[in-house]
């Protein structure tokens, strides 16, 4: 038996002096990369299992209820809002406040309101968002403010939502039923806080959310002069489209136009035109194809 191992340590040393002098030091690198591939692989496989899981009859009501305009989508934007509510309730976490127990009714009713806004965007939904809080009514957030004179002070508000750029939005559920039982008045607290969701992936909230399709010098000029023309109406009492609390600030000025964007899009489309093309570009769609 010793000859015969002799042969075979010879012939293993002859290999080993055949391969290339770095092949050993790329082995880590290559283990690497396949591992890699095989993550995406899993993650991709799951997401597509995630995304075609059939509604049951209960979410295929809450839907339903919530968008009243459903029926009016087309076949293959109903299958798509399908698939983002599915990949939105797998991968963010709700949790009930002040008593509230979440339902399978709350989780569908924000999360089709959350996923339209990103019907026609690709991409994770949300992905820098985890988690869902809601309360039964409007709930009390304490802000620290710094005054210009270098005090500062601890103020209460009364809040029907909030978004957070460390992963949260914050909801109160009577104000999300009624923004989901009248898809006309302009407004809707779900569209809102998500709107400020979308403008933080650009790294700050202001009104200047990552543009795909639009150009960001037109986008600057518009809301900047249609803000402004907010502010100047809300000072003086005039009229106007959209909701005066649009004129805060520019990113209460986009989450606001959001709102009249989705809910009367006829009406900003007439006395707003340029702004609605902007709004409609960067969505990639036309709610006036679903207004009654």
């Amino acid at each position: 038996m010793t000859p015969a191992l002799s042969v075979n340590n010879s012939r293993l040393a002859d290999v080993r002096m055949e391969l290339p002098s770095g092949a050993i030091g790329l082995l880590p690198i290559v283990l690497v990369v396949i591992a890699f591939l095989v993550i995406r692989y899993y993650r991709q496989w799951r997401n597509e299992q995630v995304r075609n899981r059939p509604f049951s009859a209960e979410m295929e009501q809450s839907l339903r209820k919530t968008l009243p305009f459903f029926e009016r989508l087309s076949p293959a934007d109903q299958q798509k809002l399908k698939q983002k509510v599915n990949l939105f309730l797998a991968s963010k976490r709700f949790y009930g406040c002040a008593g509230l127990t979440i339902t399978d009714d709350i989780r569908v009713t924000i999360a089709a309101e959350a996923c339209l806004l990103i019907l026609r965007h690709g991409g994770e939904a949300y992905p820098g968002l985890t988690s869902i809080l809601v309360y039964p009514s409007a709930f009390v957030a304490n802000h620290t403010e710094s005054q210009a004179d270098g005090v500062v002070s601890a103020e209460s508000h009364h809040l029907l939502g909030e978004s957070w750029d460390n992963g949260r939005v914050i909801l109160a559920w009577d104000a999300v039923r009624r923004g989901a039982a009248d898809f006309t008045d302009g407004n809707n607290v779900v569209l809102h806080e998500f709107a400020h969701q979308l403008d933080a992936l650009s790294g700050r909230t202001d009104g200047a959310p990552p543009l795909m399709r639009n150009s960001y010098k037109s986008w600057a000029r518009v809301l900047s002069r249609h803000y402004e023309d907010l502010v100047v109406r809300s000072e003086r009492g005039l009229p106007t489209t959209m909701d005066t609390y649009g004129a805060t600030n520019p990113a209460e000025f986009f989450a606001v136009a959001t709102e009249t964007f989705f809910e009367k899009p006829d009406e900003l489309c007439a006395r707003r035109s340029d702004l609605f093309e902007e709004l409609k570009t960067y969505y990639g769609l036309d709610p006036r194809d679903w207004s009654a």
